[in-house]
């Protein structure tokens, strides 16, 4: 496995900076963001370390020779937009530049592309289900015909008034990912898997990563800490940022050991990306590269 962490942390540092700092500090990979240049729309989001929108084949070149200086991979292009989002016009936006981030990996020979299956939060997964056969299938097939997996991430998107009571990403349990993968059987369609949004929602972290053990082609490392007086007062319906923490890996919730015991008995080969949402680090620049660091020490000692 190869550790690395997601540059979502680092806006403020350009895409040379960010592969200097992870050669610095002993990574192997990084998952570099790919948010259209603007305005951030949500928290973490917004970021942009490669410009899918205006991608060529000379911008390849360079970052390849950014990446070969600095002995550095990437695991994996991101963008977590909404593409289900009940505005089509607001959806087509996602797609189209999902399509961009897909060639941009092409280009780069990075052979994933993580993202969000997208929902409508308003509606069930049954009224969700035809937007998206209707938007994924296309997307899908684009990605095998461009020779790119998309790895979508399980976290439900259900932290923000926006965002209740559904959640803005349909691909947050093992019951859904398994009628997504039967719906559409393709081998460049999978997951970016991150057990912390499974664990706040009591789910065993654990025991879904035999049954997809072939569709898991990215980890995120995040823990999360539940607070279990607060969750007593409020109940799980309440919006989960009020009984839960996003934290960094070892001071949450999540059982590592037990988690990468898992990953070694499925033949897990992929990258491993911290994801720092730990609001603890967030205040400065400094914090932000201690929460890495801090990160890679302690995943370190379950990796080779």
């Amino acid at each position: 496995m190869k550790l690395g962490f997601v540059s979502a942390i680092f806006p403020d540092l350009s895409l040379e900076e960010v592969l200097k700092f992870a050669s610095e500090q002993g990574f192997s990979c990084v998952e570099l963001m790919c948010w259209p240049v603007g305005k951030a729309e949500r928290r973490y989001a917004g970021v942009t370390h490669i410009d899918a929108a205006k991608f060529g084949k000379g911008d390849a070149m360079r970052v390849r020779e950014l990446l070969s200086q600095y002995g550095i991979s990437v695991s994996g292009l991101g963008y977590y937009p909404n593409p289900l989002a009940p505005d089509r016009r607001e959806a087509k936006v996602y797609t189209d530049h999902i399509k961009r981030v897909i060639r941009a990996a092409e280009l780069l020979r990075v052979k994933v592309v993580n993202s969000f299956i997208g929902r409508d939060p308003t509606k069930s997964v049954d009224d969700n289900w035809p937007a998206f056969k209707k938007t994924w299938k296309p997307l899908v097939k684009f990605a095998a015909d461009h020779g790119v997996k998309i790895g979508i991430e399980n976290c439900p998107m259900l932290f923000t008034g926006d965002e209740w009571p559904g959640g803005k990403n349909l691909a947050h349990s093992p019951a859904i990912w398994r009628r997504m993968f039967n719906e559409i059987p393709s081998r460049h369609f999978g997951l970016n898997y991150d057990p912390s949004h499974l664990m706040w929602q009591q789910i065993d972290y654990v025991k879904p990563l035999h049954e997809f053990r072939n569709k898991i082609f990215h980890v995120h490392a995040k823990d999360a800490r539940v607070d279990h007086a607060r969750l007593a007062e409020v109940g799980v319906l309440a919006t989960p940022l009020e009984w839960h923490s996003p934290k960094l890996p070892g001071l949450g919730d999540v059982e590592w050991g037990r988690f990468f015991s898992a990953l070694t008995d499925i033949g897990y080969r992929g990258s491993v990306c911290i994801e720092v949402e730990d609001r603890a680090y967030e205040p400065g620049l400094n914090l932000r590269k201690a929460a890495v660091k801090q990160s890679k020490s302690f995943l370190s000692q379950y990796l080779c």
